[in-house]
C-alpha cells in the first residue's frame, strides 16, 4: 500500500454514507446528493495530496465503496461500532499494507484545500501523535501519527479534550477549510460564504 503522493502519508477517511449520513444536514435539506458531494470533494483534495494509493476509505455503503474503488482508493469495510472503530480499522489496514505516517481525516470538509492539508501533515510529522481541532476548538478535524502504532481515536462531541488527554499533540493551525466541518445547514452556509467550497458541493447546491 505504497502512497503515490509526495508526502509519504496515508489518509484514512471514514464514510458512513446512505440515509444515516449527516442526519442533521439531511433533516434540514433532505438532500443525499449534497451529502455525497461534500464527502467526495473532501476525498478529491485528500487524493491530490497523498495520491489515490495513499487514501483508505472505510465504508459499508455500496455507492461510496464503488466510487472509492473507481477512484483507485483502498476500501475497508466499516466494522460497525461508530467512528472510532471505523478509524481504527482503516489505520490498521494502512499499517498492515506497510504505511508509514497515517492520519484520519473526516469526510465533511468541502472547503478543504490541498495547501491546508499538506501543511497540517507536514506540521504534524515531527510529533508521535497529533490532532488538529475543529474551528470551535472542541472537536477534531484531523488525527495523525508518525509512529507504526495505531493512535487511539476518540472522536465525537468534546473529542479535542479527549485526544489531548490521550497524549496527542494539539495543533491549533490557521487552516479554516480543514477546521470547518459541515454538520448542518448553518455550518454549510458558513462554508459556502467564507471558504472556497469544492466543485461537487457547489454543483449539488445549484441543482
Amino acid at each position: 500500500m505504497e502512497s503515490s503522493g509526495g508526502t509519504g502519508w496515508h489518509l484514512v477517511v471514514p464514510v458512513k454514507g446512505g440515509l444515516g449520513a449527516k442526519s442533521r444536514l439531511r433533516r434540514s435539506l433532505d438532500d443525499g446528493a449534497l451529502v455525497a458531494a461534500i464527502v467526495r470533494d473532501t476525498l478529491d483534495v485528500a487524493a491530490r495530496v497523498v495520491g489515490p494509493a495513499g487514501l483508505v476509505v472505510v465504508t459499508s455503503d455500496v455507492d461510496e465503496a464503488a466510487h472509492a474503488e473507481r477512484s483507485g482508493f483502498t476500501v475497508v469495510p466499516d466494522p460497525g461500532g461508530g467512528l472510532d472503530a471505523a478509524s481504527t480499522a482503516g489505520i490498521r489496514a494502512a499499517r498492515a499494507g506497510g504505511a508509514g505516517p497515517v492520519a484520519v481525516l473526516l469526510g465533511d470538509h468541502p472547503g478543504l484545500t490541498e495547501e491546508e492539508l499538506a501543511t497540517a501533515l507536514a506540521t504534524g510529522l515531527p510529533h508521535d501523535t497529533f490532532f488538529v481541532p475543529d474551528a470551535e476548538g472542541t472537536g477534531t478535524a484531523l488525527l495523525g501519527s508518525s509512529l507504526t502504532t495505531v493512535p487511539a481515536p476518540a472522536f465525537g462531541p468534546g473529542s479535542a479534550a479527549r485526544h489531548l488527554a490521550l497524549g496527542h499533540r494539539r495543533l491549533d493551525l490557521d487552516l479554516p477549510g480543514l477546521r470547518h466541518d459541515v454538520d448542518d445547514e448553518i455550518s454549510l452556509r458558513h462554508a459556502v460564504t467564507h471558504l472556497p467550497v469544492g466543485p461537487r458541493t457547489l454543483a449539488a447546491l445549484e441543482r
